[in-house]
């Protein structure tokens, strides 16, 4: 067992000082860039272990949060933190995990100090084996009245992985036939017939 002072160096050299330096291990992984975890900060002090920060890097900070407190924790990085749009929604399929993640990505259009930040949010809803989008346990609460700007992203996501949004105003499909009866298209286990 070790602790962290008996952790072995790293040593590093650069162009400018060809001369090898050592820097601990332990140094090397607390060099957050400040503004980004002043962002971080804010959001733990507020929601404590209901959130979990995934990573802080320059201009983007990733927060994981649950299904339940998903719109509590957008609403907070609106009015509070000024992240005031999504600038795209995606999904992510993970079948190993019976889970469908969708990621917000979240940006500022009326802060400066924000202009270059990208505020990641990210929940899962678990994956129904055989879905039947609306009407199975793949349900998210959607972010319409908090991020205006979700209104078409929720809507592919809808219909491209079959996670239905609790809330959206018009959760019809948007580029597939209305009578679309196969899996959605985007998820892994989807296979293009004829080939």
């Amino acid at each position: 067992m070790s602790s962290d002072s008996d952790e072995e160096p790293i040593e590093t050299t650069t162009e400018e000082n060809p001369k090898s330096t050592k820097v601990s291990t332990v140094e090397k992984e607390l060099e957050l860039p400040k503004f980004e975890k002043g962002i971080a900060d804010k959001i733990v002090e507020k929601f404590g272990t209901r959130i979990k920060v995934a990573f802080v890097k320059p201009d983007r900070v990733r927060i994981n949060v649950s299904r339940d407190d998903v719109k509590e924790v957008a609403s907070f990085l609106r009015d509070v933190l000024n992240f005031d749009h999504a600038e795209s929604v995606s999904g992510v399929d993970y079948p190993q995990d019976k889970e469908i993640e969708v990621v917000y990505h979240l940006g500022s259009y009326t802060d400066s100090s924000l202009s270059r930040q990208i505020l990641v949010l990210a929940t899962r809803a678990q994956r129904e084996e055989n879905p039947i989008p609306g009407n199975d346990a793949t349900k998210l609460p959607s972010l319409r009245e908090i991020f205006y700007s979700v209104e078409f992203h929720e809507r592919e996501i809808f219909e491209m992985f079959g996670v239905y949004f609790q809330g959206h105003p018009d959760n019809r499909r948007l580029l597939l036939p209305e009578d679309w009866a196969d899996l959605p298209p985007l998820r892994k286990d989807f296979a293009i017939k004829g080939r």
